[in-house]
């Protein structure tokens, strides 16, 4: 299957650059499972759900994950950038750089001054321990553990994605409008964009009408946002990402299945980890490690019914993801339906809930 199938044109009007407020009060169009659309509110969540039915939300916490430095080899200096996207033990990232090209091995980097102070130290620096294709590069800190955690903290900016931080400054009020209110284990470099639709009053008003709900933790990498950069759809490498799901929450969400009740993964991050758990035996299992699972159309779903996510970005996995999801004839006409309709795209845009093709 060729990328090119996953094309669409996107005004760039239709780019958000900022959530509404209150969260719940962004636009969202419904598919049904015989490619029908309906435009609703996310508010409207309740109307279109049924006591028994089970949301699996992400409660992984977005870190700032950003870092500019300066890089130093002898007496030479330069800036760069770095977008963190995978933990590799407690002193070392792989992170994505920028400019990368000049970058070498064993190359130090320097990301704080020396009045700064990070666990008594007075420079927060790393070592290229290696570089790898498409401007990855693995860091290795001079700091570990729980002191490198917070000079990450204290230096790192909050790692917007392209397409909104290209075309805008990075704002205070991004640290709160770019979490989710389920975040709780730090870890991601992305947020699972579908959660940041929830508000209190809207979590009360499901659980009060008998929805369950379930936390998994997906540990979002930069890769999200990489650009698929090969003909064809089969020759496209994912990177994996770290992932939870505890046994009670399995025992949960069989539970609820079992008597009826329909999976709804709030995002592809908790749907492609649901999946993930679910392809050894068929049934959902816990699950603790990695997964670099990669979802295209002709994918066999065993575990999610339906899946609240944003707009996506054209020729991007996670379009093919809704593309085997709900059909990608389906999603063109609701994707071009949403253009018409002026809803909002992208990380802080508007939302979908969709059927898993063929369901009714």
């Amino acid at each position: 299957m060729l990328v090119d199938e996953f094309d669409f044109d996107l005004p760039d009007d239709l780019i958000a650059l900022h959530p509404v407020s209150p969260r719940d009060e962004a636009r969202m169009l419904f598919v049904d499972g015989n490619g029908r659309f309906q435009d609703l509110m996310v508010r409207d969540l309740g109307r279109l759900l049924r006591p028994g039915d089970v949301l699996v939300v992400n409660d992984t916490r977005v870190i700032p994950a950003r870092l500019d430095g300066v890089r130093v080899r002898g007496r030479f200096r330069s800036g760069v950038s770095f977008n963190l996207h995978k933990r590799i033990n407690d002193r070392a990232w792989l992170a994505f750089a920028r400019p990368s090209r000049r970058l070498r091995e064993d190359d130090r980097v320097i990301f704080g001054s020396g009045h700064d102070r990070a666990c008594m130290a007075e420079n927060f620096a790393a070592r290229i321990a290696g570089t790898m294709p498409g401007g990855q590069v693995e860091l290795e800190f001079e700091l570990a553990g729980a002191c490198l955690d917070e000079a990450i903290k204290s230096h790192g900016a909050m790692p917007l994605p392209p397409y909104i931080g290209s075309r805008r400054a990075i704002e205070p009020r991004d640290e709160t409008d770019y979490q989710t209110m389920f975040a709780r284990h730090d870890g991601a470099v992305a947020a699972p964009t579908a959660g940041l639709h929830f508000t209190l009053r809207l979590e009360q008003e499901l659980m009060s009408m008998g929805v369950g709900m379930e936390k998994v933790t997906l540990h979002v990498g930069a890769g999200t946002f990489l650009p698929v950069r090969v003909d064809d759809v089969r020759d496209h490498e994912m990177h994996s990402e770290w992932g939870e799901i505890s046994p009670e929450t399995v025992e949960n969400i069989r539970r609820a299945r079992s008597a009826g009740g329909r999976v709804l993964a709030v995002g592809t991050t908790s749907l492609r980890l649901l999946e993930a758990a679910s392809a050894g035996t068929g049934e959902l299992a816990p699950f603790c490690g990695d997964t670099d699972i990669f979802i295209t159309p002709g994918f066999e779903f065993r575990t999610v019914d339906l899946l609240m996510t944003n707009f996506h970005l054209p020729r991007s996995t996670l379009f093919m993801l809704v593309a085997a999801f709900s059909g990608l004839q389906t999603m063109k006409d609701a994707y071009a339906h949403a253009i018409s309709a002026g809803y909002r795209f992208y990380s802080y845009g508007d939302a979908t809930l969709l059927s898993l093709g063929g369901q009714k």
